[in-house]
């Protein structure tokens, strides 16, 4: 749709406002008042054939959105508006994307000229900071021709709705890190593996550099040249990515609560696992049973957590780590990895659930993942000039070295401990994942 009412341009004001003067002045001078009439009728002709070359087509100027059908939570996703010119003149342009209320960017103006007859993309990117659903409304295009005396508004409904996933951006940058070896760019450390797993994988020649050790004496008997055995990473290892919904995951870092960061940190690591032949799990936890995908590496198990996870809200309770630990016990048989996304804060907190940690850490490898408050962090690195400075960073201090008891009290007791800030959290899960398997501890 096009609106058909014309929109007076900053040029045109100016112009007016100049006129004005000269008739005030023409008051005093009665030469400036011919000169001020004079301009006027010049202005306003100027006007109509600035409409005319305006209005004179009903298409001028054209323009598409073109984006995902979904956005990545977190990642900055790419926008592209496509804009075609029909005038037979170059135009100045100013673009308005309506955007979702979750952006608040009601201000956001493009400004961009289009020669006659061209075809130009215009590129923005947009980072949502939570899931669910965002409305994109029509694309406002103000055109305005050389003289740039009055303007013409082009209204294109674009109108959509778009879901905003858990980071699936993330997920697929890992993933091609993975794929073609680079994890260290990304990180990721390599871990040197401690003796063999059990998977035996096959026998085959010898090649410079490999371990002596591994050489088969009765397979070399029997070609007449040396061969090995080649071992692979024990396969087939469930992998479950715990996430706790409470209370203490609506904090906020950067914009995204913590339960984001956790939510994309299980998705990357579900889909590491199940790249690396394990069998990746999703169980969620409030107060109330959450919600529960069991361990698979089916093709299509992704997609079942990547959906799972885009449902997930955080709860304003105490989580219930009873009644994970019953779930657990009931609905994981095999011993496997449990990687706890949640937070404590003090280790009275702690104390409260360890003995559900411990118990889930006496029949499976338990991580718990928790948060570093990365706010009580850069006060510590502040200098200090008065006295409640002082007081301000002692008890900043108080909080630091709680967190650092909290893991030595999880250590204690068998439980395996990652304290990360939050933008660190997926490189650092990761990095315990490949670490454990090249110990072989799970």
């Amino acid at each position: 749709m096009t609106a058909k009412i014309p929109y007076l341009t900053m040029r045109l004001f100016i112009l007016l406002a100049s006129l004005t003067v000269l008739f005030v002045g023409g008051y005093f001078l009665p030469m400036l008042a011919a000169v001020a009439k004079a301009g006027l009728y010049a202005v306003i002709l100027l006007v109509v054939i600035d409409g005319l070359l305006l209005y004179r087509t009903d298409k001028g100027i054209t323009a598409r959105r073109e984006m995902a059908e979904r956005l990545s939570n977190g990642d900055d996703n790419e926008i592209k508006i496509h804009l075609a010119n029909a005038y037979r003149f170059t135009v100045a342009a100013d673009i308005i994307d309506e955007l979702p209320f979750q952006f608040q960017a009601r201000d956001r103006v493009i400004k961009m000229a289009l020669a006659a007859g061209e075809v130009k993309t215009l590129t923005y990117s947009l980072r949502p900071v939570e899931r669910g659903e965002y409305h994109f409304g029509a694309i406002n295009v103000y055109a305005a021709s050389p003289l740039g005396l009055v303007s013409r508004r082009f209204i294109h409904a674009q109108a959509r709705t778009t879901p905003v996933y858990p980071s699936y951006l993330q997920m697929r940058r890992y993933e091609l890190y993975a794929v073609s070896n680079r994890l260290a760019e990304a990180g990721i450390k390599k871990v040197r593996r401690l003796g063999h797993t059990l998977e035996f994988e096959q026998i085959r020649d010898y090649v410079s550099g490999d371990d002596y050790r591994t050489i088969n004496w009765k397979a070399t008997a029997h070609t007449g040249k040396p061969m090995v055995n080649q071992y692979d990473d024990e396969k087939s290892q469930q992998v479950y990515s715990v996430i706790d919904m409470g209370r203490v995951m609506k904090m906020p870092f950067a914009g995204m609560s913590l339960l984001d960061y956790a939510i994309n940190a299980g998705l990357v690591i579900s889909n590491i696992a199940i790249h690396r032949q394990d069998r990746a799990g999703l169980i969620t936890f409030s107060n109330v049973p959450g919600a529960m995908v069991p361990a698979d590496r089916k093709a299509t198990q992704m997609a079942r957590i990547l959906e799972v996870l885009y449902n997930q809200e955080t709860r304003y309770l105490e989580s219930n780590y009873e009644l994970l630990l019953g779930t657990i016990k009931r609905r994981i048989r095999r011993r496997s990895l449990i990687l706890l996304f949640t937070n404590f804060e003090t280790l009275l907190s702690l104390q409260r659930q360890l003995p559900f940690l411990r118990s889930i850490a006496g029949h499976h490898l338990l991580v718990a993942v928790f948060f570093e408050n990365t706010e009580l962090a850069a006060m510590l690195d502040r200098p200090v000039a008065t006295t409640e400075e002082i007081y301000l960073q002692v008890i900043a201090e108080k909080f630091a070295f709680e967190k650092r008891q909290i893991v030595k009290e999880l250590q204690r007791y068998g439980v395996q401990a990652i304290l990360t800030a939050p933008q660190n959290l997926t490189v650092n899960t990761i990095n315990k994942y490949l670490e454990l398997k090249a110990r072989g501890a799970i």
